[in-house]
């Protein structure tokens, strides 16, 4: 009898881990095949979102509510064997039920974020590049100036001035939407220090001029731009008016000196003495006044050898280059004043 109930409770012991190997098989194959089949192979990409700090399994229930997966359990048992729950990464993903969970987890977990994308025209300042990173969502426009002119943050990005004008590089930048500006400046700056090469450095030094006195030259350069041809016939003019110890008399040094300007230079703009007034004062202005590209830095360093000193618009974007101040003022006479 106590072999027969024995007999019994061994068979019955069997028969359970059966059952339950055949589940555990069971439901390794129906997860197995979970992981690798997309839930919806012809869905659209949709906007997802992990925000820091966020759970597992509010993560896990966000996906299958916007259908990117079919399984929150099963989700989060996958992400868990793989050892994974602690490397998924906040920010906003461009997610599909299209790609299947396995895919789904290895972008979660290599911050393969969604990007936007920036462009920043050439010659623009501090505060226009504010406006356009506030229009474009990038970050608001008062935090970006006021970073931008805080002394200690320029050092601490290794630029030796009072702000940061001129260095924040002209270019297309992609950036996560949790991306401060203090991430988005760094970027633009250190783009800046990897175009000013160190045979940039060298030759501004051989010119007898400092990194930051070619920045202001070139930002100079950016602004008379017309045609961006140009930019070498308009270097050799200042160069080779600082070597008479001429005055500049640039219109964009008088206007960035000026607060509230309304686009129209006045005859008074011009007596008006400020830092950055180059009709008053010799040599060059107190800082850059926009933020130059690399050809109008490059310009700087390598003017064209010429002659000139004066330079006229011809009111069709290029300008008229004299040697002299008669040559000028009949550049003037035949260009400025014809139709006046």
């Amino acid at each position: 009898m106590i072999n027969r109930k024995l007999k019994i409770i061994v068979v019955s012991s069997f028969s359970l881990l059966g059952i339950l190997l055949l589940c555990g098989g069971l439901c390794f194959l129906e997860i197995s095949s979970f992981i690798k089949t997309p839930p919806h192979p012809s869905a659209q990409a949709t906007e997802f979102t992990i925000t820091p700090g966020q759970s597992l399994k509010r993560i896990a229930k966000n996906l299958e509510k916007n259908a990117i997966i079919s399984n929150q359990l099963y989700f989060i048992v996958f992400t868990k064997l793989k050892k994974a729950e602690k490397k998924l990464q906040a920010g906003e993903y461009h997610l599909s039920g299209a790609s299947s969970p396995e895919q789904i987890l290895e972008i979660l977990t290599s911050g393969r974020v969604k990007l936007y994308r920036i462009t920043i025209p050439e010659g623009l300042n501090i505060n226009e590049i504010g406006d356009l990173m506030e229009t474009m969502g990038g970050c608001n426009q008062k935090t970006f100036s006021d970073l931008c002119h805080d002394r200690s943050f320029a050092h601490s990005l290794g630029i030796k001035s009072t702000t940061l004008e001129g260095y924040l590089f002209p270019d297309t930048y992609f950036y996560p939407k949790q991306a401060s500006c203090e991430d988005i400046i760094r970027t633009m700056v250190g783009h800046f220090n990897r175009i000013f090469t160190p045979k940039w450095q060298a030759r501004a030094k051989t010119l007898g001029f400092s990194v930051h006195e070619i920045v202001i030259l070139a930002s100079m350069i950016e602004k008379e731009t017309g045609d961006a041809s140009e930019r070498p016939l308009i270097a050799s003019v200042f160069h080779n008016r600082l070597k008479k110890n001429m005055r500049l008399e640039s219109d964009p040094t008088v206007i960035y000196g000026i607060n509230d300007f309304d686009g129209n230079i006045k005859r008074k703009h011009l007596k008006m003495p400020t830092p950055y007034n180059t009709y008053q004062i010799k040599g060059l202005p107190q800082g850059p006044i926009a933020n130059p590209g690399a050809l109008s830095i490059q310009a700087a360093l390598y003017p064209a050898p010429t002659k000139y000193l004066f330079f006229v618009s011809k009111k069709d974007t290029t300008h008229q280059f004299s040697r002299t101040l008669q040559e000028h003022n009949q550049a003037v006479k035949t260009y400025q004043l014809r139709n006046e």
